[in-house]
């Protein structure tokens, strides 16, 4: 099988794949991750609420996303978003929504379930004192929960909320199933089919993934190393 490996396709293809498709790729990850991390908070402070509605809709909104896989959820948005945009603006067609946005909007809903527990452990480890003095002081939920708790929390969970943005970006590589995304394994898709070198360009990707994930999960470990030593 390797008898034939052609490195010049890669050599020729390289800087096309990381310009625009491990960019596309990096962008549509570190957006997710900011939506993701935001909507899970606000998820983790509703189930952690008082307010029984509240704790209820999100704790049945986690529990329903993390139940269904993933490659789903993206063909549910992808085809179904037009129309829920159209029936919500009232449209007589569906609104027209790019891929990317589509994609966007996939994974923050999806992955805000998963930040959603990472935030609520975090949360739940600040002992529940310092949320009494917040309290005592005159503080409200939220101005306790802004000041007292999350901080520290975000602190706490940096080093599981990065190990959790490296499982994302390997799952945006499924936007591959859409076709019409220009993903790193789309595009590397693309010229494989083009100039029939599967083995290389796929070989190619899986390397370029290897080396992204195993780095940045090494620097994930030396950072909860240290914030280790701090406490």
């Amino acid at each position: 099988m390797f008898s034939n490996f052609d490195f010049d396709v890669i050599q020729r293809s390289w800087f096309y794949l990381f310009t625009t498709g491990l960019k596309f790729t990096l962008i549509l990850t570190f957006s997710a991750m900011a939506g993701g991390i935001i909507l899970g908070t606000l998820l983790a402070m509703m189930r952690l609420s008082s307010n029984k509605p509240l704790s209820f809709i999100a704790t049945t909104y986690v529990n329903l996303i993390r139940s269904i896989p993933l490659v789903l959820v993206i063909f549910w948005f992808y085809f179904l978003v037009p129309f829920i945009g159209a029936w919500m603006i009232g449209a007589s067609e569906p609104i027209q929504v790019g891929a990317f946005q589509s994609a966007l909007i996939t994974f923050i809903l999806f992955e805000a379930a998963y930040y959603c527990e990472i935030m609520r452990s975090g949360i739940q480890s600040i002992p529940r004192g310092q949320v009494f003095a917040g309290y005592a002081i005159g503080m409200n939920y939220w101005q306790m929960m802004g000041n007292v708790v999350l901080p520290q929390a975000f602190r706490n969970m940096t080093p599981i909320l990065l190990t959790q943005t490296i499982v994302l970006f390997q799952d945006v590589s499924l936007v591959y199933v859409l076709g019409s995304v220009p993903d790193f394994v789309t595009s590397a898709s693309k010229i494989a089919q083009r100039d029939g070198r599967l083995v290389e360009m796929y070989l190619f990707v899986a390397v370029v993934y290897f080396v992204l994930s195993f780095g940045l999960s090494t620097l994930v470990k030396r950072f909860q190393k240290k914030i280790a030593i701090i406490r």
